[in-house]
């Protein structure tokens, strides 16, 4: 491993800036100081990382190549495997690169970039999952009009919308973050994350906060309504069916979204709504690590365990391209 930290807080420049010191590179929180235990971090994320992108990759080629996974549920599941593999982009090669330099720091314009890709992640991430109870609540309580409901122009349209809010929101979000001017270099977290640039902000934050927490309300308001509202007409409607084949049939397909959901939802809470007794400088580290790795990585996983369509045309994909079938427990 090569030794390059140097100091490196020492490092970061600073410049004179309308009587404010303006921090112009940032020094990232490390996972550990001790050389053996920053090879197994990189070890660690490296594996992470890999399995992620091969196994959204993966679901997303199943779902290109075979004819049969060509309709709007998997069209909206390769969707957010595309964000999935962004959005854990955005931390972990960073985060690998420390472990194996030393070096701490991140220039500006890389920090503005990390804050710009994980907020437009997670943007896409929540906006799809929206999108993907819809589909379902389309698919179990209209059945005869699904095909005219959910047709491949407003399928189109539903995928492309969380991603263009997503951008404009994230870019709306990181240019008002960095208008502000920065004291301190040393940010408390293992990669550029707005509430941490606000604490370490010598501007007055309290506009930004204000608006984080608007903006925050009524986008989790309208998503958290939605997918409700779509579950809710989905359960109602199932419990009216008497065959409970046909009830445990329309419940397998909402189980793998419900499990993402709640997954996401989770580590989302945790990190941002937890009591701030229970907030330090360990717990900050493992509920980023919770939020912005685990639904990348299991998403896939959930897909392929849950799924019987996926498990199949993944098989026969694999068999196809390789001569053997791989076997999905």
């Amino acid at each position: 491993m090569v030794d390059s930290e140097s100091n490196s807080d020492a490092r970061v420049r600073l410049t004179e800036g309308r009587g404010n010191q303006t921090v112009t590179a940032f020094s990232l929180l490390g996972f550990s100081d001790l050389p053996e235990l920053q090879i197994l971090h990189f070890v660690t994320f490296l594996s992470i990382y890999s399995a992620a992108l091969v196994g959204n990759f993966l679901l997303i080629l199943t779902v290109v190549q075979n004819q049969s996974l060509h309709n709007p549920m998997y069209f909206f599941l390769a969707n957010l495997s595309l964000s999935d593999a962004c959005y854990i982009s955005a931390t972990v090669p960073k985060s690998m690169a420390i472990s194996w330099t030393n070096n701490k720091l991140i220039s500006l314009p890389g920090c503005v970039a990390q804050v710009f890709l994980v907020v437009t992640g997670a943007g896409v991430e929540l906006t799809f999952l929206t999108v993907m109870a819809y589909d379902r609540y389309v698919a179990i309580c209209h059945p005869l009009q699904y095909t005219v409901l959910m047709n491949w122009n407003t399928c189109i349209q539903m995928a492309a919308a969380p991603w263009i809010s997503s951008i404009i929101y994230a870019a709306m979000n990181t240019a008002n973050t960095f208008r502000l001017h920065f004291c301190i270099s040393k940010i408390e977290q293992y990669f550029c994350d707005i509430p941490q640039l606000l604490m370490i902000s010598c501007t007055d934050t309290t506009a930004n906060a204000v608006v984080l927490v608007v903006e925050g309300a009524v986008i989790c308001s309208f998503c958290f309504s939605g997918i409700l509202t779509s579950y809710g007409f989905i359960l109602q409607n199932v419990l009216k069916i008497k065959s409970a084949k046909a009830r445990s049939k329309a419940f397998s397909t909402c189980i793998p979204h419900l499990t993402v959901l709640s997954l996401f939802l989770s580590t989302s809470m945790f990190s941002y709504m937890r009591p701030k007794s229970m907030s330090s400088a360990p717990v900050d580290l493992t509920a980023a690590v919770l939020y912005t790795i685990l639904p990348p990585l299991l998403n896939p996983i959930i897909y392929s365990l849950k799924n019987k369509e996926i498990q199949v045309a993944m098989q026969k994909m694999l068999k196809k391209r390789s001569g053997f079938c791989l076997k999905i427990c």
